[in-house]
């Protein structure tokens, strides 16, 4: 999952790409403001004040612009809905179906609930994710895993997203992959983070699991190579 949101904000250009740009007076801070502010009377939502964003994010001002722009391309309107959602993720794995773990990583970001991620949202997510502490980072991946928002993973949970990743990777990174697979993972992980035995993952034993294992840190596909 890391790795993926890298390769989204690596994608889009920062100030070397308006260095060769045709215009390179687009650029220049005292246009950008008029064009971000023309932009947000044409889409549907307009986001938050950038000094907000950048206030509760850990993004800069100038990093907020750029993101605003990448998300406005994608999403003209200013909110992304599922299916478009979908669309974007599976383009990153042409060999797997992302749809269902697309599915559960679309309604992490929609805090909400309503159905659409909101700039603010897509901000906010991405900031924890890219440059959160690892406890911001572990929390985020807890409500991930949290499928029915009741403060606990169930084995059910669990498995469900385990398959839905190996769904997404596909048969060409797992050719030996087979069904019952997933469920040894998630046997494997409730048996070091269920201490008490209560068929249940608490939040704190969950951070505790993953800090302590760095083995388990990286099944979940936690935090390799975090920007």
């Amino acid at each position: 999952m890391w790795e993926i949101l890298q390769d989204c904000w690596k994608s889009i250009p920062g100030e070397a790409g308006c260095e060769n740009a045709k215009s390179v007076q687009s650029c220049h801070q005292g246009k950008d403001k008029i064009d971000d502010e023309l932009e947000m009377t044409m889409v549907c939502h307009r986001p938050e004040g950038l000094e907000q964003l950048e206030a509760q994010t850990n993004f800069t001002k100038r990093e907020l612009q750029i993101l605003y722009r990448g998300f406005k391309n994608e999403c003209p309107s200013g909110v992304v809905n599922e299916e478009t959602f979908k669309h974007i993720y599976a383009q990153f794995f042409p060999h797997g179906d992302a749809s269902t773990y697309a599915h559960y990583l679309f309604n992490a970001f929609d805090t909400t609930n309503n159905g659409s991620i909101k700039f603010e949202e897509f901000v906010m997510g991405l900031s924890t994710l890219l440059r959160g502490t690892m406890r911001e980072k572990l929390e985020w991946t807890f409500h991930l895993y949290d499928i029915n928002n009741d403060g606990y993973i169930n084995r059910e949970e669990m498995t469900e997203i385990v398959r839905a990743i190996y769904d997404m990777m596909g048969k060409y990174t797992y050719p030996a992959l087979k069904g019952d697979v997933p469920k040894q993972h998630v046997d494997a992980f409730f048996q070091k983070m269920d201490k008490n035995k209560a068929g249940v993952v608490t939040l704190e034993e969950f951070i505790v699991a993953c800090q302590e294992d760095e083995m388990m840190m990286r099944s979940m596909q936690l935090f390799e190579n975090v920007m």
